[in-house]
């Protein structure tokens, strides 16, 4: 990579020569306005014609998200030229898109309002008749409505990008062309991981989680006892849509918000994760030292476990048999909780908050008892803080419920990120193998924002081949490799989005549009400002190990007497099955 000088606007710039103009402009501090392209500098198909400027040595207009810069070019981005066909473009968008915005879920985040102000254009120039209309809505996660489909192919490439499986494409032609799984299918009849991440870079209300906020409503208007639990990553981001700088963390807000929205008590999903550590960590030692079956694959990602019954339904003994931390917990306070305080399990209802819409397909499964009435994402708790008019800025730090299942380790906090599961288990993995803590705590190998990391631990003569993924796509190499029986590792780590939850499905919006007053440099590096949240939490915590949480320990000795005990196996494991006879190979 070199340097060349441009001009942008008749102004000198020295830029990489690897970036296209889109990317460049935007180093530079020029907004131009595009809705095809990603969040990451990709852009999808070149189609929304949105990006359009005059570039010396083109023939015509450009489309800057695919042309690359280059030695003495000179970039005119507001030329009566280029600004009329943006603006045409845009209004040719608006003529075949949905028309009430204000019941719109996207109403706030939409990126084509954005852009139809940015441009002015007018909606109603062209008027006739629109395409088509396919609502879905069966699937319990992804809401989609072709009606507001501008067809830019984001979601299209973010499911090859991400997961490597492609459910999406376009169907039909010309007028008729619509984005879709296979056939028209919908999601729900589609080997679909659920996982959301095509709804996080969707610029219009096209593709979008299916709300659980009326359920929420219901619960509390029955009398029921509502209690919420927040996954680690959601403190990770929620600050975000109070417009907060990324990597801001916002546990204490959040917990005050949620008091103030009415909850019957505010716990914390780490709580869940420790849990899942005891028995994640029991099994694996378990397998270690009865020459079980090898390598141990993590189970937590509800997304991974869809791909896992489909695609790689042989290597199910593989995985780990625990339920996620958030269903598991849902489990104790519907048992455990709900005895010790003399509540019927009937009365009382289970929210969880979580960065993931795989979470609320996972709370819905056949293997699944009713451990958890609700999911909602962190996009979801934000909108139900702003209609309740609290004003975040001006929330106290507050800390979660302090009643029976109310302390959690720095461990449970990293679950959050790619690795975080990995090190809380060799944490306790460690002490359950030797009697003794690891010293050092961290276990930095196993940290990073790359798509496969592996290590070689050493617990006292005992070595223990690890690696850790995240996106199915960079999980299948590994997976292969369990498959042919040739895996070299003893413990795996499988998230389904990439980075880890921090990055799920459910999490803020994340893209230049939407973020006026970041750095452009904060899109490479979203991820590392979220996971530097979560570290700097599990830092902060006295306990930081799974098995040093007090009231992880009084669980045990109370109730459920040791990891892999009977009533354990009964409320905090559960099975897995192939999938594949519900849809035809694709």
């Amino acid at each position: 990579m070199a340097l060349v000088n441009i001009k942008i606007e008749g102004q000198p710039y020295q830029v990489d020569d690897s970036l296209t103009i889109l990317e460049a402009c935007r180093k530079c501090g020029y907004t131009i306005p595009s809705l095809c392209s990603f969040n990451h500098g990709q852009c999808s198909q070149a189609s929304c014609r949105v990006c359009l400027v005059e570039a010396t040595g083109a023939k015509g207009l450009v489309a800057s998200c695919v042309y690359p810069v280059s030695e003495g070019m000179e970039i005119k981005i507001s030329s009566p030229k280029a600004v009329e066909a943006r603006r045409a473009s845009v209004e040719l968008i608006l003529s075949n898109h949905h028309k009430n915005c204000l019941m719109c879920e996207k109403n706030g985040h939409c990126e084509l309002l954005k852009v139809a102000e940015m441009v002015g254009a007018r909606d109603g120039i062209y008027e006739g008749e629109m395409s088509p209309v396919t609502i879905d809505k069966l699937a319990p996660t992804i809401y989609r409505d072709t009606s507001k489909c501008i067809l830019c192919g984001r979601c299209i490439e973010r499911c090859k990008e991400a997961q490597g499986i492609s459910i999406l494409g376009f169907e039909n032609r010309g007028f008729n062309t619509i984005v879709s799984p296979i056939e028209n299918r919908s999601f729900a009849n589609s080997p679909c991981l659920q996982c959301g991440q095509c709804v996080n870079v969707c610029p219009t209300g096209a593709l979008m989680e299916q709300s659980e906020i009326g359920k929420i409503d219901e619960a509390f208007k029955a009398g029921k006892k509502v209690i919420v639990q927040t996954a680690p990553a959601v403190r990770a981001a929620i600050a975000e849509e109070f417009g907060a700088k990324i990597g801001t963390c916002g546990t204490g807000k959040m917990v005050a918000a949620l008091h103030r929205l009415g909850f019957y008590r505010v716990f914390d999903t780490n709580f869940g994760a420790d849990l899942t550590i005891m028995e994640e960590a029991n099994e694996l030692v378990e397998r270690i030292q009865n020459k079980g079956v090898l390598p141990q694959i993590t189970s937590c990602s509800p997304g991974w476990i869809n791909y896992l019954e489909y695609y790689y339904p042989e290597i199910i003994p593989h995985v780990s048999t625990c339920k996620s931390p958030h269903m598991m917990e849902g489990a104790i306070i519907k048992s455990y909780y709900a005895e010790h305080h003399g509540i019927d399990p009937k009365d009382i209802f289970v929210v969880s908050v979580m960065p993931c819409v795989a979470k609320k397909y996972e709370r819905q499964r056949d293997e699944m008892p009713d451990d958890v009435d609700a999911v909602i994402t962190t996009r979801e708790l934000a909108k139900m803080i702003k209609r309740a008019g609290i004003n975040w800025d001006r929330l106290p730090e507050e800390e979660f419920d302090d009643d029976l299942i109310g302390d959690y380790s720095g461990a449970g906090v990293i679950f959050g990120v790619t690795g975080g599961v990995m090190e809380a288990a060799l944490r306790t993995a460690y002490h359950t193998l030797t009697g003794e803590e690891y010293g050092p705590i961290n276990f930095y190998e196993v940290r990073g924002q790359q798509g496969v990391k592996e290590a070689e631990i050493d617990i006292k003569g005992t070595k223990v081949k690890v690696a850790v993924t995240s996106g199915m796509r960079n999980a299948k190499p590994l997976l292969e490799q369990v498959k042919a029986g040739t895996s070299p590792y003893t413990f795996i780590e499988v998230m389904c989005c990439p980075g880890g939850c921090i990055n799920g499905g459910g999490q803020p919006y994340v893209h230049p549009l939407l973020l006026p007053n970041e750095d452009d440099d904060i899109l490479d590096t979203y991820r590392e400002k979220r996971a530097a949240c979560l570290y700097s939490e599990d830092e902060k915590r006295t306990v930081r190990q799974s098995h040093n949480n007090p009231d992880i320990i009084k669980l045990y000795n109370d109730y459920l007497k040791k990891p892999g005990s009977e009533l354990a196996e009964k409320l905090l494991h559960t099975s897995y099955k192939s999938d594949r006879e519900r849809f035809p190979k694709l």
